[in-house]
Protein backbone atom coordinates (compact mmCIF):
# COMPACT_ATOMS: atom_id res chain seq x y z
CA UNK A 1 0.00 0.00 0.00
CA UNK A 2 1.44 3.41 -0.69
CA UNK A 3 1.16 4.39 2.67
CA UNK A 4 4.20 1.52 3.25
CA UNK A 5 7.41 3.03 4.71
CA UNK A 6 9.99 2.57 1.93
CA UNK A 7 13.62 3.70 1.53
CA UNK A 8 13.35 6.65 -0.89
CA UNK A 9 16.44 8.66 0.25
CA UNK A 10 19.95 6.65 -0.45
CA UNK A 11 21.84 7.74 -3.28
CA UNK A 12 22.85 4.50 -5.44
CA UNK A 13 26.52 5.24 -5.28
CA UNK A 14 28.50 8.11 -4.23
CA UNK A 15 29.30 11.05 -6.30
CA UNK A 16 32.19 11.11 -8.06
CA UNK A 17 34.24 14.01 -9.66
CA UNK A 18 33.35 15.00 -13.17
CA UNK A 19 31.99 18.31 -15.14
CA UNK A 20 29.49 19.97 -14.01
CA UNK A 21 25.98 18.71 -14.26
CA UNK A 22 23.54 20.20 -16.54
CA UNK A 23 20.55 22.50 -14.60
CA UNK A 24 18.03 21.02 -16.07
CA UNK A 25 19.16 17.59 -15.81
CA UNK A 26 19.59 18.28 -12.35
CA UNK A 27 15.90 19.74 -11.43
CA UNK A 28 14.77 16.65 -13.61
CA UNK A 29 16.33 14.49 -11.38
CA UNK A 30 15.16 16.06 -8.30
CA UNK A 31 11.51 16.14 -9.60
CA UNK A 32 11.69 12.37 -9.89
CA UNK A 33 12.62 11.81 -6.79
CA UNK A 34 10.04 14.19 -5.34
CA UNK A 35 7.27 12.15 -7.14
CA UNK A 36 8.79 8.98 -5.37
CA UNK A 37 8.79 9.78 -2.28
CA UNK A 38 5.06 11.47 -2.64
CA UNK A 39 4.34 7.94 -4.10
CA UNK A 40 6.14 5.99 -1.09
CA UNK A 41 7.91 3.63 -3.62
CA UNK A 42 11.74 2.40 -4.12
CA UNK A 43 13.93 3.40 -6.27
CA UNK A 44 13.89 -0.62 -7.71
CA UNK A 45 10.00 -0.67 -7.50
CA UNK A 46 10.10 1.84 -9.98
CA UNK A 47 12.50 0.76 -12.21
CA UNK A 48 10.71 -2.53 -11.65
CA UNK A 49 7.59 -0.86 -13.30
CA UNK A 50 9.14 1.64 -15.61
CA UNK A 51 11.21 -1.62 -17.35
CA UNK A 52 14.03 0.25 -16.75
CA UNK A 53 17.56 -0.82 -14.95
CA UNK A 54 17.57 0.65 -11.72
CA UNK A 55 20.77 2.02 -12.28
CA UNK A 56 19.49 4.31 -15.31
CA UNK A 57 17.11 5.49 -12.74
CA UNK A 58 19.62 6.13 -10.24
CA UNK A 59 21.57 8.56 -13.00
CA UNK A 60 18.10 10.23 -14.11
CA UNK A 61 17.51 11.21 -10.38
CA UNK A 62 21.17 12.32 -10.01
CA UNK A 63 21.47 14.17 -12.82
CA UNK A 64 23.81 12.11 -14.49
CA UNK A 65 24.07 11.13 -18.41
CA UNK A 66 21.76 12.06 -21.37
CA UNK A 67 18.11 10.22 -20.69
CA UNK A 68 16.06 9.58 -23.79
CA UNK A 69 12.84 10.48 -24.00
CA UNK A 70 11.19 7.01 -24.26
CA UNK A 71 12.66 6.26 -20.51
CA UNK A 72 11.25 9.53 -19.45
CA UNK A 73 8.10 8.26 -20.74
CA UNK A 74 8.38 5.21 -18.61
CA UNK A 75 9.14 6.46 -16.01
CA UNK A 76 5.94 8.75 -16.16
CA UNK A 77 3.95 5.69 -16.40
CA UNK A 78 5.46 4.19 -13.49
CA UNK A 79 4.81 7.38 -11.41
CA UNK A 80 1.26 7.72 -12.57
CA UNK A 81 2.65 11.61 -13.98
CA UNK A 82 1.97 13.30 -17.29
CA UNK A 83 5.50 13.33 -19.02
CA UNK A 84 4.84 16.83 -18.72
CA UNK A 85 4.87 17.14 -14.92
CA UNK A 86 8.83 15.50 -15.15
CA UNK A 87 9.97 18.01 -17.71
CA UNK A 88 8.78 20.70 -15.36
CA UNK A 89 5.53 22.39 -17.39
CA UNK A 90 2.06 20.85 -17.28
CA UNK A 91 0.55 24.45 -18.24
CA UNK A 92 1.52 24.59 -22.13
CA UNK A 93 -1.26 22.66 -23.43
CA UNK A 94 -2.99 25.75 -24.38
CA UNK A 95 -2.84 29.31 -24.65
CA UNK A 96 -5.63 29.62 -21.78
CA UNK A 97 -3.04 27.48 -19.67
CA UNK A 98 -0.74 29.86 -20.37
CA UNK A 99 -2.50 32.87 -19.14
CA UNK A 100 -3.69 30.94 -15.93
CA UNK A 101 -0.30 30.09 -15.56
CA UNK A 102 1.11 33.37 -15.91
CA UNK A 103 -1.74 34.85 -13.20
CA UNK A 104 -0.65 32.71 -10.76
CA UNK A 105 3.12 32.16 -11.24
CA UNK A 106 4.88 33.42 -8.22
CA UNK A 107 1.86 33.79 -6.19
CA UNK A 108 2.23 32.40 -2.33
CA UNK A 109 0.35 29.81 -1.01
CA UNK A 110 -2.49 31.30 0.48
CA UNK A 111 -3.53 33.20 -2.45
CA UNK A 112 -3.30 29.86 -4.48
CA UNK A 113 -5.31 28.08 -2.43
CA UNK A 114 -7.87 31.15 -2.84
CA UNK A 115 -7.63 30.86 -6.14
CA UNK A 116 -7.61 26.93 -5.98
CA UNK A 117 -11.15 27.14 -3.84
CA UNK A 118 -12.20 30.00 -6.40
CA UNK A 119 -11.90 27.55 -9.63
CA UNK A 120 -13.51 24.59 -7.13
CA UNK A 121 -16.61 27.03 -6.16
CA UNK A 122 -16.99 28.04 -10.12
CA UNK A 123 -16.57 24.44 -11.45
CA UNK A 124 -18.89 23.09 -8.63
CA UNK A 125 -16.66 20.38 -6.69
CA UNK A 126 -15.97 23.18 -3.86
CA UNK A 127 -17.96 22.86 -0.68
CA UNK A 128 -19.49 26.28 -0.77
CA UNK A 129 -21.22 25.77 -3.98
CA UNK A 130 -24.39 23.56 -2.15
CA UNK A 131 -25.24 21.83 1.21
CA UNK A 132 -22.03 21.32 3.11
CA UNK A 133 -21.28 17.61 3.62
CA UNK A 134 -21.28 15.93 6.59
CA UNK A 135 -18.41 13.83 5.60
CA UNK A 136 -15.51 13.81 7.20
CA UNK A 137 -12.35 12.75 5.73
CA UNK A 138 -9.34 11.97 8.13
CA UNK A 139 -6.15 11.92 6.20
CA UNK A 140 -2.47 11.07 7.09
CA UNK A 141 0.64 8.42 7.45
CA UNK A 142 -0.37 5.15 9.05
CA UNK A 143 -0.09 5.30 13.17
CA UNK A 144 -1.41 8.75 12.86
CA UNK A 145 -4.19 7.43 14.59
CA UNK A 146 -7.29 7.76 11.88
CA UNK A 147 -8.68 4.52 13.07
CA UNK A 148 -8.92 4.78 16.53
CA UNK A 149 -10.00 8.65 16.28
CA UNK A 150 -12.10 8.32 13.77
CA UNK A 151 -14.42 5.36 15.89
CA UNK A 152 -14.19 7.79 18.27
CA UNK A 153 -15.48 10.70 16.58
CA UNK A 154 -17.93 8.50 14.38
CA UNK A 155 -19.35 7.05 17.81
CA UNK A 156 -19.69 10.77 19.46
CA UNK A 157 -21.61 12.18 15.78
CA UNK A 158 -23.60 9.35 15.52
CA UNK A 159 -22.40 9.12 11.87
CA UNK A 160 -20.89 5.68 10.08
CA UNK A 161 -17.09 5.05 10.28
CA UNK A 162 -16.12 3.60 6.96
CA UNK A 163 -11.75 2.43 6.74
CA UNK A 164 -11.61 3.22 2.95
CA UNK A 165 -9.21 0.56 3.08
CA UNK A 166 -12.05 -2.39 3.56
CA UNK A 167 -14.21 -0.26 0.93
CA UNK A 168 -11.52 -0.65 -1.20
CA UNK A 169 -11.05 -4.40 -1.08
CA UNK A 170 -14.52 -5.09 -1.07
CA UNK A 171 -14.90 -3.37 -4.79
CA UNK A 172 -11.90 -5.13 -6.08
CA UNK A 173 -12.89 -8.89 -3.97
CA UNK A 174 -9.20 -9.58 -2.59
CA UNK A 175 -6.86 -7.73 -0.26
CA UNK A 176 -4.81 -4.24 -1.32
CA UNK A 177 -1.54 -5.82 -1.12
CA UNK A 178 -3.27 -8.42 -3.50
CA UNK A 179 -4.31 -5.63 -5.69
CA UNK A 180 -0.99 -3.85 -5.67
CA UNK A 181 0.30 -7.50 -6.64
CA UNK A 182 -1.62 -8.88 -9.17
CA UNK A 183 -2.84 -5.29 -10.97
CA UNK A 184 -0.46 -2.65 -10.19
CA UNK A 185 -0.91 0.84 -8.35
CA UNK A 186 -2.61 2.13 -11.25
CA UNK A 187 -5.31 -0.26 -10.32
CA UNK A 188 -5.20 0.33 -7.08
CA UNK A 189 -5.70 4.11 -7.22
CA UNK A 190 -8.34 3.30 -9.90
CA UNK A 191 -10.28 1.36 -7.47
CA UNK A 192 -9.91 4.27 -4.30
CA UNK A 193 -11.03 6.66 -6.02
CA UNK A 194 -14.15 4.58 -6.97
CA UNK A 195 -14.22 4.13 -3.54
CA UNK A 196 -14.03 7.99 -2.26
CA UNK A 197 -16.99 8.15 -4.84
CA UNK A 198 -19.71 5.72 -3.42
CA UNK A 199 -18.95 6.80 0.26
CA UNK A 200 -19.57 10.08 -0.95
CA UNK A 201 -22.54 9.10 -2.95
CA UNK A 202 -23.92 6.88 -0.18
CA UNK A 203 -23.15 8.33 3.25
CA UNK A 204 -24.49 12.18 3.47
CA UNK A 205 -23.21 12.04 6.89
CA UNK A 206 -19.54 9.90 7.62
CA UNK A 207 -15.79 9.77 9.01
CA UNK A 208 -14.23 7.84 7.01
CA UNK A 209 -10.40 6.71 7.06
CA UNK A 210 -8.47 7.15 3.95
CA UNK A 211 -4.97 5.28 3.53
CA UNK A 212 -1.79 7.45 3.67
CA UNK A 213 -1.15 7.64 -0.20
CA UNK A 214 -4.77 8.97 -0.76
CA UNK A 215 -3.25 12.14 -1.77
CA UNK A 216 -0.65 11.11 -4.08
CA UNK A 217 -3.78 11.06 -6.55
CA UNK A 218 -4.58 14.56 -7.31
CA UNK A 219 -8.32 13.64 -8.99
CA UNK A 220 -8.92 11.69 -5.57
CA UNK A 221 -7.62 14.20 -2.81
CA UNK A 222 -9.56 17.14 -5.02
CA UNK A 223 -13.08 14.41 -4.70
CA UNK A 224 -12.13 14.70 -0.98
CA UNK A 225 -11.54 18.03 -0.38
CA UNK A 226 -14.35 19.84 -2.61
CA UNK A 227 -16.85 17.02 -0.59
CA UNK A 228 -15.68 16.61 2.93
CA UNK A 229 -14.39 18.05 5.84
CA UNK A 230 -10.65 16.87 5.59
CA UNK A 231 -8.44 16.06 8.97
CA UNK A 232 -4.68 16.09 9.17
CA UNK A 233 -3.89 14.16 11.53
CA UNK A 234 -0.08 14.36 11.90
CA UNK A 235 2.59 12.88 14.46
CA UNK A 236 6.09 12.78 15.17
CA UNK A 237 7.75 10.28 13.12
CA UNK A 238 8.71 8.55 16.19
CA UNK A 239 5.20 8.19 17.34
CA UNK A 240 4.27 6.89 13.91
CA UNK A 241 6.92 4.26 13.96
CA UNK A 242 6.18 3.29 17.81
CA UNK A 243 2.32 2.43 16.80
CA UNK A 244 2.55 0.71 13.73
CA UNK A 245 4.94 -1.77 16.03
CA UNK A 246 1.91 -1.31 18.58
CA UNK A 247 -0.49 -2.84 16.00
CA UNK A 248 1.98 -6.16 15.09
CA UNK A 249 2.54 -4.86 11.85
CA UNK A 250 6.24 -4.87 10.90
CA UNK A 251 6.02 -4.73 7.28
CA UNK A 252 7.13 -0.94 6.94
CA UNK A 253 10.74 -1.97 8.90
CA UNK A 254 10.93 -5.05 6.96
CA UNK A 255 12.28 -3.12 3.65
CA UNK A 256 14.85 -1.29 5.35
CA UNK A 257 17.25 -0.92 8.00
CA UNK A 258 16.82 2.78 7.54
CA UNK A 259 12.83 3.04 8.13
CA UNK A 260 12.98 6.37 10.15
CA UNK A 261 14.85 8.37 7.14
CA UNK A 262 12.38 6.74 5.02
CA UNK A 263 9.39 7.44 7.34
CA UNK A 264 11.03 11.39 7.41
CA UNK A 265 11.34 11.51 3.49
CA UNK A 266 7.63 10.23 2.57
CA UNK A 267 6.56 12.82 5.26
CA UNK A 268 8.61 15.31 3.50
CA UNK A 269 7.47 14.55 0.63
CA UNK A 270 3.46 14.47 1.27
CA UNK A 271 3.54 17.23 4.18
CA UNK A 272 2.69 19.98 1.55
CA UNK A 273 -0.56 17.85 0.71
CA UNK A 274 -1.82 17.04 3.83
CA UNK A 275 -1.57 20.88 4.85
CA UNK A 276 -4.56 21.29 2.35
CA UNK A 277 -6.44 19.72 5.03
CA UNK A 278 -9.71 21.76 6.52
CA UNK A 279 -8.21 21.15 10.59
CA UNK A 280 -4.93 20.03 11.69
CA UNK A 281 -4.60 18.19 14.72
CA UNK A 282 -1.25 16.95 16.20
CA UNK A 283 -1.48 13.33 17.92
CA UNK A 284 1.66 13.41 19.53
CA UNK A 285 1.14 16.62 21.28
CA UNK A 286 -1.21 15.54 24.38
CA UNK A 287 -3.19 12.05 25.48
CA UNK A 288 -5.71 10.73 23.25
CA UNK A 289 -8.52 11.61 25.40
CA UNK A 290 -6.95 15.34 24.98
CA UNK A 291 -6.24 14.67 21.40
CA UNK A 292 -9.93 13.70 20.97
CA UNK A 293 -11.49 16.61 22.55
CA UNK A 294 -9.38 18.69 19.93
CA UNK A 295 -10.21 16.70 17.54
CA UNK A 296 -13.98 17.00 18.23
CA UNK A 297 -14.29 20.52 18.86
CA UNK A 298 -12.46 21.36 15.78
CA UNK A 299 -14.81 18.70 13.44
CA UNK A 300 -17.66 20.27 15.28
CA UNK A 301 -17.15 23.47 14.78
CA UNK A 302 -16.60 23.21 11.17
CA UNK A 303 -19.73 21.44 10.83
CA UNK A 304 -21.24 23.99 12.58
CA UNK A 305 -22.69 21.79 14.87
CA UNK A 306 -23.24 22.51 18.70
CA UNK A 307 -20.13 21.58 20.95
Amino acid sequence: MSSNILHVSEPAKAASPGPEKHPFLVALGERVRKLRARRGMTRKAVAVAADVSERHLANLEYGEGNVSILLLLQVAQALQSPLAELLGDVTTQSPEWMLIRELLQGRDEATLRQARTALADLLGTGLSTGPRSHCVALIGLRGAGKSTLGQMLADDLGFPFLELSREIEKFAGCSVSEIQGLYGQNAYRRYERRAVEEAIQIYPEAVIATPGGIVSDAATFNLLLGHCTTVWLKADPEDHMQRVRAQGDMRPMAASQEAMEDLKAILLGRSAFYGKAHVQVNTSAQPLAETFDLLRAAVRAQLTLPA
